[in-house]
C-alpha cells in the first residue's frame, strides 16, 4: 500500500500522508492551502459557486472536469491535477474566459464569478470553437448568479472564443503536465489516515483488492463521485470511520458495447455514459442529461445512484424498464438479478455487508421495441423529481407483445406496475387497451403525498405519461414536447 495522497494543486507536487477521510476539497483549498477564491455557498453542489477543475490523463491527453469542491473529498485527488480560480490569469494577465467576464460585465456582487469563471474554462478545453446556445446553457445550469442575471455570461461565454479558442498556455503546457500525472500512476492501493490514525481512507486500484478490503472492512462507506456522501458530511456531520474511495479501481469505469447488450461498470460516471446510451436509448439519456448538473455528472456514476437505493434516483426506473440485469460482488463471490429485484423496501437492498455493485448489463433495443422515458420536476435543470416514468413497449402488428413499465417516486422504491403490463400484454395497442393500463395502475402503487406532490397529483401524472406514452407511439407527430431555451437542431427535451 502507498501511504501518500499525491497530486497537482495547479503546476505545484503536493504529497500528504495526513488525510481526514472526508475533508472536502473546498475545506483543503480555503483552510489548509489559503486559496479563498473558491467559494462557500450551498455546500451541497447546487449553487457551483465551489467550482473547480480536475484534470487527468485520458486517451493520450488530458481531460478536464468542472467538479463541486464542497462535495468532493481530498482522497479522491490522487492522480490528478486540481485547477482553481487563482491559477488562470498569468504575470497579470487575466485568462480569456475572466476577460471575457469583465468585457461583457458579467459579475456584480462578485461573490459566484469564481465557479462561473472555472466551469467556462472547463468549457473552453473541451470544445475547441465557440458551442452552441444549448451546451452553453447546460455549462451555466450548475452555477448560480442572484444579481448579474445569465445573459452577459452566456455572452461572455461566446466571447472568450474570440479572445483565444483553446488557450495556448494550457495547451503549451499539457504535456509537461501528463509527464508529472504520469508519473503519478501508479497500482498501489492508497491508504491514509486522519492524525488520530483512527479514521481511514483507501482508495483501491484493482477491483480484486477492492473486494478484499469492502470484506475486511464491511462498515465502511464506499465513495464513487460523493454526490450524495458528501451531504451526508457536510449537511447531516457525517463522520465514519472507514471511507473506500472507487475511482482508482482499474476495470470499474469500463464501458463496453457487444452485439445484443452495453456493459456499464458501476464507476462509469453520467457524463461518460450519455453519449453512448443515447445511441440507443435517446429518452433515457435525455433524463440523466437534466440529472444534477455538468459538475454532479463528471463526477456522479450510474453505480452509485443504483446502490444507494433512492426511491427517487432517477437512473433506476429508466433502467428497470430497459431490463438491466444488476452485478454484485463480495470477495470473490459474484451473483446477477434483474435490477427491480434488488429493491426490497425504503432504505433496504438486496446487498449483504461487504457485497457492491460492479456493474449492469442494459439489453440494446431490439426491432419493435419502443422506450419512452419522462421526468417532472419543478425546475426542468438539476431537481429532484416528483416522478419519473420509464416504458419499453414491444409492438408487433399493431399488439403489445412485451411491456415494461417502470416508475420513481410513487412507491417507497423504484417499482415496475405489474397490473398495468398486464393489462397491455397482448392487447391491441388503442385507447381501450390504454384506459385499461391507466386504471390498472392504482392496483400497483399507492402514492405518498410529501412537499415535492401530493398522492393524488402523482397517481394523475403517472397515468398522463403513460397516455403521453401513446401518443408519442400511435401519433408521433403529434406536439408532445417541447423544445428547451436555446436548444437548437432536433434535441428533444424530456418535459410536459
Amino acid at each position: 500500500m502507498r501511504r501518500e495522497l499525491r497530486f497537482l494543486l495547479n503546476d505545484t507536487p503536493r504529497r500528504l500522508t495526513q488525510v481526514d477521510p472526508t475533508m472536502t476539497v473546498l475545506d483543503y483549498l480555503r483552510l489548509v492551502e489559503g486559496l479563498v477564491g473558491t467559494k462557500e455557498g450551498c455546500n451541497e453542489g447546487d449553487c457551483g459557486a465551489c467550482t473547480v477543475v480536475l484534470a487527468r490523463p485520458r486517451d493520450g491527453g488530458l481531460a478536464y472536469e468542472a467538479v463541486n469542491a464542497c462535495i468532493q473529498f481530498v482522497g479522491t485527488l490522487d492522480g490528478c491535477q486540481l485547477i482553481t480560480v487563482e491559477h488562470l490569469a498569468e504575470n497579470g494577465t487575466l485568462h480569456p474566459v475572466q476577460q471575457a467576464m469583465v468585457d461583457c460585465h458579467g459579475s456584480q456582487c462578485g461573490f459566484c464569478t469564481p465557479g462561473f469563471v472555472m466551469s467556462l474554462f472547463a468549457m473552453t478545453r473541451h470544445h475547441a470553437a465557440a458551442p452552441d446556445d444549448a451546451t452553453v446553457n447546460d455549462v451555466l445550469a450548475g452555477n448560480l448568479c442572484r444579481c448579474t442575471g445569465y445573459a452577459p455570461i452566456a455572452q461572455a461565454a461566446k466571447q472568450a472564443y474570440e479572445e483565444a479558442p483553446r488557450d495556448d498556455r494550457f495547451a503549451a503546457q499539457e504535456a509537461e503536465t501528463l509527464e508529472a500525472l504520469a508519473a503519478l500512476q501508479d497500482d498501489k492501493t492508497l491508504a491514509v489516515a486522519d492524525e488520530s490514525g483512527s479514521r481511514q481512507f483507501f482508495a483501491p486500484a484493482s477491483l480484486e483488492v477492492l473486494a478484499e478490503l469492502y470484506e475486511e472492512h464491511p462498515e465502511a462507506t464506499l465513495v464513487a463521485g460523493s454526490t450524495d456522501v458528501g451531504l451526508w458530511v457536510t449537511k447531516d456531520l457525517f463522520r465514519p470511520q472507514t471511507v473506500i474511495a472507487l475511482g482508482r479501481v482499474a476495470g470499474l469505469a469500463r464501458m463496453e458495447e457487444t452485439a445484443d447488450a452495453l456493459e456499464i461498470g458501476a464507476g462509469v460516471t453520467y457524463s461518460d455514459a450519455m453519449a453512448r446510451i443515447a445511441a440507443h436509448y435517446p429518452d433515457m439519456s435525455e433524463v440523466m442529461r437534466r440529472l444534477g448538473s455538468v459538475q454532479i455528472r463528471n463526477a456522479g456514476t450510474i453505480g452509485g445512484n443504483i446502490a444507494n437505493g433512492s426511491p427517487i434516483g432517477d437512473s433506476p426506473p429508466l433502467l428497470i424498464a430497459a431490463g438491466a440485469t444488476l452485478h454484485l460482488r463480495k470477495g470473490t463471490a459474484r451473483r446477477s438479478l434483474p435490477l427491480e429485484d434488488f429493491f426490497i423496501d425504503y432504505g433496504r437492498q438486496d446487498r449483504a455487508a461487504g457485497e457492491f455493485v460492479a456493474g449492469m448489463t442494459l439489453p440494446l433495443p431490439q426491432p419493435g421495441q419502443v422506450f419512452r422515458a419522462y421526468k417532472i420536476s419543478k425546475r426542468f435543470d438539476q431537481d429532484i423529481s416528483a416522478l419519473l416514468g420509464a416504458f419499453s413497449l414491444t409492438i408487433e402488428d399493431g399488439r403489445i407483445a412485451e411491456a415494461r413499465l417502470a416508475y420513481g417516486g410513487l412507491a417507497a422504491t423504484p417499482k415496475r406496475a405489474p397490473a398495468a403490463e398486464a393489462a397491455l400484454t397482448g392487447a391491441v395497442w388503442d385507447e381501450a387497451t390504454l384506459e385499461r393500463a391507466m386504471t390498472a395502475l392504482e392496483c400497483d402503487f399507492a402514492p405518498i403525498s410529501d412537499w415535492r406532490a401530493s398522492a393524488d397529483y402523482r397517481m394523475t401524472v403517472a397515468k398522463n405519461l403513460l397516455r403521453r406514452c401513446f401518443i408519442e407511439t400511435t401519433a408521433p407527430d403529434s406536439a408532445t414536447r417541447l423544445v428547451g431555451p436555446g436548444a437548437i437542431g432536433a434535441r428533444d427535451y424530456a418535459h410536459v
